[in-house]
């Protein structure tokens, strides 16, 4: 269990220095949701998870009621930082697209693992696209590109997964282009396209689409090896760096602890994956092996795509870093999954 959760205390104090030299209030909020999510990490290990996960009417229902209030935030929610993304309950939000990460996961570990040996059959293929599909497409038009990037992963990445040839993988992916092209030319806003075009030419309008990245960018180059000290950070204490909470507190990070801290962060990310795939190795069932693959995959992309978007490697596309940004769901999301997957390194 220390091996699994280690690397997670390293993120999370991570998080909570840089939260603490931003804001108090953050940091309270922060400091909730983490109770929360260990409370969530220690009730898993007087319960047993595969009496209730498999049964597929309890994931189909926790899909179906996630896909209802990612409904509901679209036609309802207000609008905060130009999206619907977020049902609000007085001082506290919840973002129904964390929701539909853990469904989608829950979904395809228990599709594919009574259907990997036929997953190359085009109906397999088809109806898993399908279940990503709808939520993707609620997802771009709230409009939330981040998300519907992740919901596209974590399908595309079980298909891999569940062992899909060749052929019929570049056919899966065509579908998706398609898909995309449509997205693209009827659903997309301008500024999503902006941001797009904007990563392919980064040095133009500086002050404009690509001014969160530009100050990122003067963030991590100004920070050197050690950063510049708690509290220090010129871009994040006077307010350029761009959300230096969420979607940008890996640049913050960076500023004010140098690349020392960015080493150690991701380092305990990286741990933190070998050590969920290490859990896989060793579980007894495809569903279990299953459920690994997808959370290292919703992970991963997340980490891939916060920190890309912080150094110009993607697109900003508003993503958070796991159990590093400041966010009830997300680290509701993310404890959830942490302790599924510990409770299948117990019992393996």
């Amino acid at each position: 269990m220390f091996a699994l959760l280690f690397p997670v205390g390293v993120l999370i104090a991570a998080s909570l220095l840089v939260l603490s030299a931003i804001s108090s209030h953050f940091l309270f909020l922060q400091i909730v949701w983490i109770a929360l999510g260990v409370g969530i990490l220690l009730l898993f290990l007087y319960i047993d998870w595969r009496a209730i996960f498999n049964s597929r009417w309890i994931i189909w229902g926790f899909y179906i009621i996630s896909f209802l209030l990612m409904l509901f935030a679209l036609l309802a929610a207000p609008v905060i930082r130009n999206t619907r993304s977020w049902i609000v309950f007085g001082p506290f939000t919840l973002q129904p697209v964390e929701l539909m990460k853990v469904a989608l996961i829950l979904v395809y570990a228990n599709y594919f693992s009574r259907r990997h040996v036929a997953v190359a059959r085009w109906r397999n293929i088809i109806t898993s696209f399908l279940f990503f599909l709808a939520p993707a497409a609620v997802a771009v038009k709230m409009p939330d590109l981040g998300s519907a990037v992740i919901f596209f992963s974590i399908w595309f990445g079980f298909l891999l997964l569940s062992g899909l040839p060749p052929r019929r993988t570049f056919a899966a992916l065509a579908i998706f282009i398609l898909a995309a092209g449509f997205i693209w030319a009827y659903v997309l806003k301008d500024y999503h396209r902006a941001r797009i075009v904007g990563f392919f030419d980064p040095q133009a309008n500086s002050l404009g689409i690509n001014y969160s990245l530009t100050q990122s960018k003067i963030a991590i180059g100004s920070a050197g090896f050690w950063g510049k000290g708690y509290r220090q950070g010129m871009q994040t204490q006077l307010g350029f760096l761009s959300e230096p909470s969420e979607d940008f507190i890996f640049a913050a990070l960076i500023e004010e602890w140098g690349l020392f801290g960015g080493i150690l962060v991701v380092g305990a990310f990286l741990l933190l994956i070998f050590q969920v795939l290490r859990v896989a190795a060793l579980a007894d069932e495809n569903f279990e092996k299953f459920i690994c693959l997808g959370v290292v995959m919703m992970y991963g992309v997340q980490f891939l795509l916060n920190t890309g978007s912080t150094t110009g490697l993607t697109p900003v596309v508003g993503v958070t870093f796991p159990f590093l940004s400041y966010g009830g769901s997300s680290m509701i999301a993310n404890f959830f999954m942490l302790a599924v997957v510990n409770s299948i390194r117990r019992q393996s």
